[in-house]
């Protein structure tokens, strides 16, 4: 009996272990979990910090097409204005130079006109006529007479031609004042056209160079999330794998303690009297469980439709173990039929069917007592 006391007592105290391991593990699974879709929102955020990152560099780079394109424009209007500034200095040039032309055509104009008014008071003094005859009959020969004859028709030709000249020439400098004017008057308007063109360029080229530093602030904003992202995802990598090795080890140490149950179940088996036989039912198992969703058929072992009937409660044994048909009750689970068999079923580990996936999930891997009761 005190045999029997001790077997029990022990084997109390490796459950109670193996259930502390358990509930561990159950917290690793946990951590897993978490860090799983802690990396899943992670890569969610990365993915679209890239796409924003990527409609900021479009937006980027339009900007620095159009800055481009004004700093190009600027250049050739700076160029026209220079061309323009070094025409207008040469034809100021030209301007200064016909000035200098007319101030000497209208010197040649007043010396014609005190040329021309010192005769006017001659032939007021002198009838021209009377001069002109005068100045014929005074010949001394016929010789002479023609001379005169011809003299008088030069004077009085040059008197004409000098008039028509005079007259020419002051309409020559009326038209050239026009011209210069006008010259003027022209390039000026050019100059400022450009000029307020430079302006306009300039305005625009200071608001594309703002848009600009607006748009690379934003990229390397964006830049900048996606780096400590990228940091933040190898932080959650880092507690996933650590996680991962947790449950790995824990469920190691099931495995041994699960051995360790079993070596002390068959010491506290053999110290039992005969009379106790029952003992034998009774048993500690590694229990997993899966449902009919990852089932290609839907059918156990023993032609149970787990399809139709998702909520029975049946398990997966290893016949030798326990025989199929038994009814049994798991502990955590209730009562139900070993109908199933499973190729990872080997030895003392049951498989509990569950109504889905999900919830076969969360029922993991645990250590628990099971009794057959047939």
């Amino acid at each position: 009996m005190h045999s029997l006391k001790r077997g029990a007592i022990a084997l109390t105290s490796v459950v109670l272990f193996s259930t502390s391991i358990v509930a561990n593990a159950e917290t690793s699974q946990g951590m897993i979990t978490s860090s799983q879709n802690k990396l899943q929102q992670n890569a969610e955020k990365i993915n679209e910090k890239k796409v924003e990152k990527q409609e900021i560099a479009a937006e980027l780079q339009n900007v620095q097409k159009e800055l481009k394109a004004i700093e190009t424009e600027i250049v050739k209007t700076t160029e026209t204005i220079n061309a323009l500034e070094e025409k207008i200095n040469k034809t100021k040039q030209i301007i200064e130079d016909k000035k200098e032309e007319i101030i000497v055509l209208q010197d040649k104009v007043h010396t014609r006109k005190e040329v021309m008014e010192d005769r006017l008071v001659s032939l007021q003094h002198n009838d021209q006529v009377n001069a002109i005859v005068a100045i014929l009959l005074n010949a001394e020969s016929i010789t002479d007479l023609f001379e005169r004859v011809s003299a008088v028709t030069t004077i009085l030709g040059a008197d004409k031609d000098l008039l028509e000249q005079q007259r020419a020439d002051l309409a020559k400098i009326e038209e050239e004042k026009i011209a210069i004017d006008q010259q003027e008057e022209n390039l000026e308007k050019q100059y400022t056209e450009l000029a307020a063109s430079q302006t306009t360029l300039d305005n625009s080229l200071q608001k594309r160079q703002q848009e600009l530093a607006a748009v690379q602030a934003k990229y390397d904003a964006v830049n900048n999330e996606i780096h400590l992202a990228e940091k933040e995802k190898e932080l959650f990598q880092k507690q996933l794998t650590q996680a991962q090795n947790k449950l790995k080890q824990e469920r190691q140490n099931a495995v041994k303690t699960a051995n360790v149950v079993n070596q002390n179940k068959t010491q506290a088996k053999s110290r039992a009297p005969k009379e106790n036989s029952t003992v034998k039912n009774t048993m500690y198992v590694t229990a997993t469980a899966y449902s009919h969703e990852s089932s290609k058929t839907g059918l156990t072992y023993m032609g149970y439709n787990i399809r139709k009937n998702p909520n029975m409660k049946l398990i997966a044994v290893d016949p030798s173990v326990i025989p199929l048909g038994s009814k049994v009750w798991v502990e955590g689970y209730g009562e139900a039929i070993a109908g199933d068999t499973g190729g990872a079923i080997k030895g003392h580990k049951i498989d509990v069917l569950m109504p889905n996936d999900a919830q076969a999930i969360r029922w993991g891997r645990k250590v628990v007592k099971i009794s057959i009761l047939n």
